[in-house]
């Protein structure tokens, strides 16, 4: 009982950190008004680039994977038990399904790794390499995210055990959910390259 009132706990606060739209703030303090009215209508790093604002887009990688680490690292802190490491699910679900927003966010990939770096930084190290080896040869962002992401739990069964794998295996079919319409693409061999792409 104690667990799941701690998992409660965790998950809520997860939750609202990964609901935090830094994308549409920065833009939207930028002087660039609303970043879901252009490109691709995501919240996320990439659409935020789109608005030739690279600093910008970097920024929002950088906040949008921090608030992932910093989901499961306060929760960690807070609550000492291994199911925390769950709070990173939550963090990625609130960034995909903000409440602020109608539940209309972002793809989860950054938050995703940043959880991946707060649960074992070799797990974050690893995914963001395969990330850039997939990217620098096929220039796909959205297979590089799959990719990667479907990896994570193989790497964290190895490193970090079953209940991190767990979690990475869970992170991973979330982001084949938001990364549907791109797996479409994908098989049909029309999906985005490099500056198009939608992820």
């Amino acid at each position: 009982m104690l667990i799941f009132s701690c998992l409660l706990k965790a998950s809520g606060l997860a939750y609202a950190l990964g609901s935090i739209p830094f994308g549409l703030l920065i833009t939207q303090m930028a002087g660039l008004g609303d970043i879901r009215k252009i490109g691709s209508g995501n919240i996320g790093a990439t659409n935020v680039m789109r608005t030739g604002h690279k600093g910008l887009g970097i920024l929002t990688l950088l906040l949008d994977g921090g608030k992932g680490f910093a989901a499961v690292t306060l929760a960690s802190a807070l609550y000492s038990t291994d199911y925390i490491l769950f709070a990173g699910l939550f963090a990625v679900i609130g960034h995909i399904f903000p409440v602020w927003l109608r539940f209309k966010g972002g793809k989860g990939v950054a938050t995703a790794i940043g959880v991946l770096f707060a649960v074992h930084w070799m797990i974050g190290l690893s995914v963001c390499l395969i990330w850039l080896t997939v990217f620098f040869f096929m220039r796909i962002s959205s297979l590089a995210s799959l990719l990667s992401l479907g990896y994570s739990s193989i790497a964290a069964y190895v490193i970090a055990g079953d209940m991190a794998a767990l979690l990475c295996l869970m992170l991973g079919l979330l982001i084949l959910f938001t990364h549907r319409s791109n797996v479409q693409r994908l098989l049909e061999g029309t999906e985005h390259h490099f500056k198009e792409s939608r992820v």
